[in-house]
């Protein structure tokens, strides 16, 4: 079972593959018949979803652009139409999207669109070259599916580490049968921010692969071994009091190496050990610094559905709001029994929704960059007072805090009990040392022809064990299905995996076609730790 290194499929041929590349791989046989994305079977489960005849229709045009962040910092990235975080985009459940991407961006760099979380068409799912060619600079293509699930859901880029750039939006499917009752909602986006300030994703991704072999840091994260948190159970962390992480150094260096992106020692006991790989000068919410923050404005006493969205490259955000409880109803687009809290912990590419109701005066959102010791910040003003500092850590932080691991789906979207047909083990290895992140060991090339992918028939029900070899934590996604933690846990695409830890899942193997599973660290999955879920044909 292999993992895909996408920068050199993508930089050394960007284009070569068409759609349904992968259609003579095999796992383990190189005469296994895949389902081709282009294929009929993918066209007729289009058909299946129920349209209400609605064209949501734009054009998102990737570019140069210098945004403003705030405070003074105004970096030039990429971007949708000419800001981060693009506009939100919203329609109705069974409205079909069709969206234009004209590709502006520079140096021939090619594109795509990954719509993250949504069960769409497969070869709608914007990752080159699986499901589509690359979408050349200069050239456009055209996506166009069924959003046939409510939820909060975000798009960005499926090529190299343009996600850690300024291409992502919100996008949000609306359900017309709502049972939940608010007075009003606030998408919150976070995000952490490298491009334009101290560097590109791309050398930060190139001074990952070359930094800890530098250093003769030996087999394992720069932490392994003294955090003493392998055996932890996540689901036993709410409540505790974390304390505060150490800031280490962003100017290390060794054997002329300036290490400047680099997180040396940076732990989370929530995540069970080393927090990330980067050390990002800037953590947004909505697109602005602490020092200059988002503000929501509303009334005392009226109830607010926020939906909060990771969409950063190598950070899990702690998330609270001063003086207040939340309500967790959904995770990842799917309802949860109501959960009432002071934090959660979001992993890159989750998404909460939550409820509160708010009080009188000013409060801090804070997203605290868990392990990083830096924190993002918005305010929610109702009435007069004065505004929190950029360093404002409200005691909620400390309080009962949430993981998904301790939440359970809600009857109606909880999967029918049933055994697995078929049943992967999932093993995520590798180290910072070689920064040789992959699954099951190998890395995998999409344009291999040696490539094993994952192998599902549609109509089974099938069991993944994710089991995590490494000393750092990994928030893996499935694409194109929800998954449900356990036999009761909720439905999620995305989910975090502890070190030294496994991790079951359940789906239901109804969307044929050709599924990227990968880390949603920008530069774990850019740097193998990747596979492909493909059913039968």
């Amino acid at each position: 079972m292999n993992s895909t290194n996408r920068r050199s499929v993508l930089l050394a041929g960007l284009g070569v593959a068409g759609a349904g590349a992968l259609a003579a791989c095999s796992s383990g046989s190189s005469n296994t018949a895949l389902v081709n994305p282009a294929g009929s079977a993918v066209a007729d489960s289009e058909k299946k979803r129920a349209s209400t005849g609605r064209k949501h229709r734009l054009t998102l045009t990737a570019a140069p652009a210098m945004i403003d962040l705030g405070g003074g910092v105004m970096p030039k990235t990429w971007a949708f139409d000419g800001r981060a975080p693009g506009k939100e985009v919203r329609l109705s459940v069974g409205d079909t999207l069709v969206a234009e991407l004209s590709n502006q961006l520079p140096n021939k760099t090619a594109t795509s669109i990954h719509w993250h979380g949504i069960a769409l068409r497969n070869d709608m799912d914007g990752v080159p070259p699986a499901t589509q060619t690359t979408v050349r600079a200069g050239s456009t293509f055209t996506y166009r599916f069924i959003a046939d699930a409510p939820g909060t859901y975000f798009f960005h880029p499926h090529v190299g580490v343009q996600l850690d750039r300024g291409l992502y939006a919100p996008l949000i499917v609306e359900d017309p049968k709502e049972s939940l009752d608010y007075d009003d909602e606030w998408v919150v986006l976070l995000d952490d921010w490298v491009d334009g300030v101290t560097g590109t994703p791309d050398e930060v991704f190139a001074e990952l692969k070359q930094g800890m072999a530098g250093m003769g840091m030996g087999d394992s994260s720069p932490s392994a071994g003294s955090s003493g948190m392998e055996g932890h159970d996540m689901g036993d962390m709410g409540g505790m009091d974390m304390g505060e992480a150490a800031s280490p150094s962003a100017s290390a260096s060794s054997d002329g190496m300036s290490m400047k992106f680099m997180l040396m020692g940076a732990e989370s006991d929530l995540l069970g050990g080393d927090a990330g790989d980067v050390k990002y000068p800037h953590h947004l919410v909505n697109g602005r610094v602490a020092a200059d923050p988002d503000v929501y404005t509303g009334r005392p006493g009226r109830k607010v559905r926020l939906r909060i969205i990771n969409a950063g490259g190598d950070t899990a955000y702690r998330v609270a709001l001063g003086d207040h409880k939340l309500t967790i109803t959904h995770t990842d687009g799917f309802p949860v029994r109501h959960q009432e809290v002071d934090a959660l912990l979001v992993g890159m590419g989750e998404r909460y929704d939550v409820l509160v109701t708010l009080g009188d005066g000013v409060f801090p959102l804070v997203a605290l960059a868990e392990g990083k010791d830096a924190t993002g910040l918005a305010l929610v003003r109702t009435g007069s007072g004065g505004t929190p500092s950029a360093a404002v850590r409200p005691k909620e932080l400390d309080g009962m805090i949430m993981t998904a691991s301790r939440l359970r789906a809600a009857d109606e979207v909880r999967l029918k009990s049933a055994e697995a047909d078929v049943v992967h083990r999932i093993e995520l290895t590798g180290g910072m040392e070689k920064y040789n992140w992959a699954i099951n060991g190998e890395p995998f090339d999409m344009n291999a022809p040696e490539a094993s992918p994952i192998l599902v028939e549609e109509g089974q029900r099938v069991r993944l064990d994710f089991v995590n070899t490494t000393d750092m934590w990994h928030p893996m996604h499935l694409h194109g299905h929800t998954y449900q933690l356990g036999g009761s846990g909720p439905r999620k695409d995305t989910a975090i995996v502890l070190p030294k830890k496994k991790l079951s899942v359940f789906f239901d193997a109804d969307n044929p076609g050709q599924w990227m599973l990968h880390c949603h660290n920008a530069y774990h999955g850019e740097a193998g730790m990747m596979a492909n879920v493909a059913y039968r044909a």
